[in-house]
């Protein structure tokens, strides 16, 4: 029998991670011949454009660096399936090259919409009388999968986040002028990424000083008021504030969607720039990490890396199984020591549904995040890559 793997939705630092699982297992399995790459997603697969991943990826070495590589090496997309009783077209051509290749089991590495498609293509097989497999392997920066415990690709995220948040800290702390410093982070709906930053304290920081989430409705006036009793206590605060923060419609610039209707969100961090340069007059700045936070491996999480390799791993043993319509996911069994096992769940709990932050990790006042949640990030940030280097840089893996 013969593979096939594409990768969907934005970029991760561990999404080739799982590309690498699903390539190893591949190999290590005598029923399986080929190993196609679909280019950009399920577009490839409507397309016919696929490549014999034997012949890119040909030695230990390739593997292990294609493995600590971000991004999507195969390409991406952000395409959506049509409902299949509307216009089965797209699904006739994704089968007939499935089929053309002799493909019995496609995996699809993505966010929860690409579970749409792991769903709607899984169904549309089986009303067809295919057996044909169809299994989704989770990944987003986000965390906002349903169903799993975290997703590949957050803790590197919240790695770099924390990282760098406490790079601020010492850049912000070193003036005697009162200042503000608002850093805008990903997180369209739901702030696990922005809410990470707490794993500061765990060394005893105390910045960021406020951090605000989506799923919690900003005031102004109580922002503001906020930063006033932190600037009582601290000459530099540190905001940390999710991109999806709510702000009143009159503020908000023309809204901007994808395929999917997910709004472009971009400038909350200028909003409140400019609301306290306005209301409080001290020295303000906000920083927009923007697309740093996906792809940054060189502090990537070892913990993210090797589970997203395994999740990848894993997603072919149960399509050799029988499986199909399924995602494989993380079941967290413990804390310390922190221990997970990996399930499959029916994509269709999956597509087009949101995890959001839990409102019991939120205080009171709706501007911090308590202790339990630290325990909750800690361990998905652990260990260190040894990443490859070439004159002083990373190296990364390329198709040639």
């Amino acid at each position: 029998m013969n593979i096939a793997v594409a990768q969907s939705g934005g970029p991760t630092c561990a999404i080739n991670a799982s590309l690498v699982g699903v390539f190893k297992e591949a190999l290590k399995t005598p029923a399986i011949d080929a190993v196609f790459g679909s280019i950009n997603g399920i577009e490839g697969m409507i397309k016919d454009e696929l490549i014999d991943l034997k012949m890119v990826i040909r030695s230990n070495e390739d593997m292990e660096l294609l493995r600590q590589t971000p991004s999507t090496v195969l390409g991406s997309c952000r395409y959506k399936l049509p409902a299949a009783d509307e216009d089965d077209e797209v699904y006739r051509k994704i089968q007939a090259n499935l089929e053309k290749h002799r493909i019995q089991a496609f995996f699809y590495i993505g966010g929860n919409d690409s579970m749409d498609t792991v769903d709607k293509l899984s169904v549309y097989l089986r009303s067809v009388g295919s057996d044909i497999r169809v299994i989704g392997i989770p990944k987003t920066i986000d965390n906002d999968l349903p169903i799993t415990d975290h997703t590949p690709g957050f803790g590197s995220a919240a790695k770099y986040v924390a990282a760098t948040v406490q790079e601020i800290i010492r850049d912000s702390s070193v003036y005697s002028v009162d200042s503000v410093t608002i850093i805008e982070i990903m997180g369209r709906h739901a702030g696990w990424l922005t809410a990470s930053t707490c794993v500061l304290r765990a060394n005893d920081e105390i910045a960021p000083h406020l951090i605000y989430l989506p799923e919690c409705d900003l005031d102004a006036d109580k922002f503001l008021e906020d930063v006033r009793i932190m600037q009582a206590k601290h000459k530099a605060v540190i905001v940390a504030v999710s991109e999806g923060v709510r702000i009143p419609e009159e503020n908000r610039t023309d809204i901007v969607v994808d395929n999917f209707g997910h709004e472009y969100l971009s400038g909350i961090g200028k909003t409140l720039e400019q609301l306290v340069k306005d209301r409080i007059g001290c020295k303000v700045r906000s920083i927009e990490l923007n697309v740093m936070q996906r792809c940054s491996s060189h502090i990537c999480s070892k913990t993210d890396i090797d589970e997203a390799e395994l999740i990848g791993s894993e997603g072919v043993k149960r399509a050799l199984a029988g499986e199909s319509g399924k995602m494989v996911y993380f079941k967290r069994l413990s804390d310390v020591p922190y221990v997970i096992t990996v399930e499959t769940t029916d994509a269709s709990q999956v597509a087009n549904k949101e995890k959001f932050f839990p409102k019991k990790w939120v205080n009171h006042a709706r501007n911090d995040i308590t202790p339990e949640a630290v325990r909750y990030f800690l361990p998905l940030i652990q260990g260190e890559v040894k990443i490859a280097m070439k004159n002083g840089m990373p190296v990364h893996f390329k198709l040639k």
